[in-house]
């Protein structure tokens, strides 16, 4: 099945994910957009106020953002998990609550969060995917929400050693004095915090994010329990980054949706060996660029169970 490409990789691997010589279809997706407040954004990083974060919140709500019209195309069941932002939801049926405070202190000034609240939202993260997975869902996807997160998430790929001016960029719309704030906060954050590259939860709780620690929990135990993740943009990645340094099986079972218009994404999924499905040139988050490349994997899927009968060309070495 050469003459297929990547859609041959993407079918194999979810066979090989799911120990199936001919790959089951998808009954059950799912994408967990992770949504949070930095309190970086003091630093004059981002092109909106941190107010934007809730308001977007609600607007999905509302059925009113694109991931929800991507989700509805696609046919994916959307959720929204408050992981930290500085506002207090009414109960909704896409909301999940796993607040851990009210947004992130000033990582240019101090660390993000104390130890233990890095290891708790780890926990928070792992038990969204184990709810998920034991209610049924076969294939999940992430993205992230919230106003500071490409500032974040360029601290922390800086802190495990990537080099600062490769992945540097706007993720807003944002002039060349707010990059330059980026920048100095960033490396602020480095100097003041010192994080420590080997030590993955040190480097959450001084420079990372309640969301993406969130995020990185639920991608460790949807490896456990052997669900493929389809993972979204630049944030998303610093959450895959984040539980790839405390488990590198994790890529067993990632499937990179896009690459999209931030710099520092493609250099990160460079270095980890990794191809994105898509190319668009999107920055939006949200999980959108994962809920478009769902289609391709369910038609990788799809096209390997047409052709499986005709094809014996798998050596999976399974124990």
């Amino acid at each position: 099945m050469i003459e297929f490409g990547i859609l041959y990789d993407l079918a194999l691997k979810i066979s090989k994910i799911q120990r199936r010589k001919i790959p089951k279809l998808f009954k059950d997706k799912r994408v967990y957009v992770f949504a949070g407040d930095h309190g970086v954004v003091e630093e004059n990083v981002s092109a909106y106020p941190k107010e934007v974060t809730y308001q977007m919140v609600k607007n999905y709500f509302n059925g009113g953002a694109g991931i929800n019209v991507f989700a509805r195309h696609i046919g994916v069941k959307f959720f929204v998990v408050d992981a930290g932002v500085d506002y207090d939801f009414e109960d909704h049926s896409f909301l999940i609550k796993k607040k851990m405070g009210y947004g992130t202190k000033n990582f240019s000034k101090g660390p993000a969060m104390t130890k233990d609240e890095a290891l708790l939202s780890i926990n928070y993260g792992r038990q969204i995917a184990n709810d998920a997975i034991e209610s049924g869902a076969d294939l999940l996807a992430i993205g992230d929400m919230r106003i500071g997160n490409t500032t974040t998430a360029t601290a922390m790929a800086a802190a495990f050693g990537y080099n600062i001016d490769d992945i540097l960029d706007i993720g807003t719309p944002i002039d060349n004095e707010r990059l330059k704030n980026k920048k100095k906060a960033v490396e602020r954050a480095i100097e003041i915090n010192k994080p420590d590259k080997n030590d993955a939860l040190d480097v959450l709780a001084k420079v990372g994010s309640y969301c993406i620690g969130e995020m990185a929990g639920f991608i460790l135990q949807a490896a456990e329990k052997r669900v493929p993740v389809v993972i979204d943009g630049f944030p998303t990645t610093a959450g895959f980054l984040l539980a790839y340094k405390m488990d590198e099986k994790v890529k067993e079972y990632a499937l990179f949706g896009h690459k999209s218009k931030v710099k520092g994404h493609k250099v990160i999924m460079d270095s980890l060996g990794v191809r994105p499905i898509l190319d668009l040139d999107m920055r939006l988050g949200e999980g959108t660029g994962a809920v478009l490349a769902i289609s391709i994997i369910e038609a990788a899927v799809k096209l390997y169970r047409f052709w499986g009968d005709k094809y014996d060309c798998i050596n999976y070495g399974w124990r």
